[in-house]
């Protein structure tokens, strides 16, 4: 690993302990862990739309305290992102460090780079200068026409302790 030559021996030793930390650690399923901190999962044809808004932002607290965030999910109704959590996103094996502050487990909705994550990015997300940038780094892509996200959910989704608040509208 390279270091700067300025960089004090505190902060590589930090550095290095938290990087081996992450390595020994068990990867697990966030659902495996949300059950094991005592939270009922039902499936979401189980629950009536109010239940399951409700049964979603407890997910969402409880991820939190794990030191799990989720980014970019206002293109997805409250049941679309319970439903993708409840059958894939939870069920995904992470490692998890809650007791480091400095640690947190970022879950992007539209992070896995296929095509329709990207379509989706540039439509809801991507300010103009990342769609316009996007036109001229890939010019045979369609940059969709930028449209407001149908729902507004993560503005108010728990941020980890070191990231920078995103502006409430």
């Amino acid at each position: 690993m390279g270091f700067s030559e300025d960089c004090p021996e505190e902060i590589r030793e930090r550095f290095l302990e938290s990087v081996v930390a992450f390595e020994e650690a068990e990867p697990v399923a966030l659902f495996d862990e949300l059950v094991r901190m005592g939270l009922q999962l039902p499936a979401p044809e189980e629950m009536d739309d109010v239940q399951l808004n409700e049964k979603l932002w407890e997910i969402i607290r409880r991820m939190s305290l794990l030191g799990s965030y989720l980014h970019n999910t206002d293109h997805l109704s409250d049941r679309e992102l319970y439903s993708r959590l409840w059958s894939e996103t939870l069920r995904e094996p992470s490692v998890l460090m809650p007791q480091n502050q400095n640690y947190a487990e970022h879950i992007d909705i539209i992070g896995s780079g296929s095509e329709e994550d990207i379509q989706l990015y540039l439509k809801y997300y991507a300010d103009e200068e990342a769609r316009q940038h996007w036109a001229e780094e890939f010019p045979g892509d369609a940059v969709p026409p930028h449209e407001p996200p149908p729902f507004d959910r993560d503005r108010l989704l728990p941020q980890a302790p070191n990231e920078k608040p995103q502006p409430v509208s």
